[in-house]
């Protein structure tokens, strides 16, 4: 299969990465096409949850946010904010959760409040809305963006969300953070996981066509490497047909 955009490698290495899991906390644009392929393939017993409340989500087409009445249609259960916060997140249930950054670090914090000095920032950012908690508590964090030097940065202008924070063993645990952190990054160039001991971003595997020195280029420390680098593996006709034909028939998300 040679005809898929790079946000369509991105949904379809997410999605695989989803395989045998049970539990989602999903946001929109590509994560949630990813969560809806993998119900398709990989785990079709897969729950989505929804930060307005939604949980066991079915949406019938693409939501354009989190609040879309389509994600009520056919859910399993629809409560408040807190209760779906304290209930799945805080209870520790949550097998996986998806966020995005503005800035990420080499140990999976992520910055989506400024960019710039704090006080008087070059850009004001959303914030976190529920993403420190869900840094927080999920047991593991999955991030999802394209690979770009102004994003993989050496040092956060502002830690918003936890990630294995400065890498020395126990540091979570140490704040008494419940969460694995971040186990997974997925770019339009390559897929990163996190080593067990140092905490630190270690590149898994290329996808097809980029090298190392591209990737490397594109990171603003010395980057960790995996000693048996993979190739990632393209999508298959089948996941680009789901997604294009019945997960993003408009191409909003994944035409790039």
């Amino acid at each position: 299969m040679t005809n898929y955009s790079s946000s369509e490698m991105m949904i379809t290495s997410s999605a695989r990465a989803l395989a045998g899991k049970k539990m989602v906390f999903v946001g929109v644009g590509m994560p949630n096409i990813a969560c809806n392929l993998a119900r398709h393939t990989v785990s079709p017993q897969l729950e989505l949850v929804y930060e307005s409340g939604v949980f066991g989500a079915k949406p019938a087409r693409l939501p354009l946010s989190i609040g879309d009445p389509t994600l009520i249609s056919g859910a399993t259960s629809v409560c408040s904010m807190s209760d779906l916060f304290m209930n799945y997140l805080q209870g520790g249930r949550i097998e996986v959760a998806f966020l995005g950054a503005a800035q990420i670090d080499r140990y999976g914090n992520i910055n989506t409040t400024v960019i710039g000095d704090y006080a008087s920032p070059k850009v004001r950012l959303p914030g976190s809305g529920g993403a420190c908690e869900i840094a927080i508590h999920a047991q593991k964090v999955f991030i999802i963006g394209r690979l770009k030097k102004r994003a993989f940065v050496e040092k956060l202008d502002f830690r918003t969300s936890a990630g294995h924070l400065n890498g020395s063993p126990n540091s979570r645990q140490s704040l008494g953070l419940p969460g694995g952190g971040p186990g997974l990054v997925v770019t339009d160039k390559a897929i990163f996981d996190f080593d067990a001991e140092t905490g630190e971003m270690t590149l898994t595997s290329l996808h097809p066509g980029v090298t190392l020195e591209e990737v490397q280029a594109n990171i603003s420390w010395p980057l960790k490497v995996e000693s048996e680098l993979k190739t990632t593996e393209p999508p298959t006709q089948e996941e680009i047909r789901i997604i294009r034909e019945k997960l993003d028939t408009d191409g909003i998300y994944r035409s790039k």
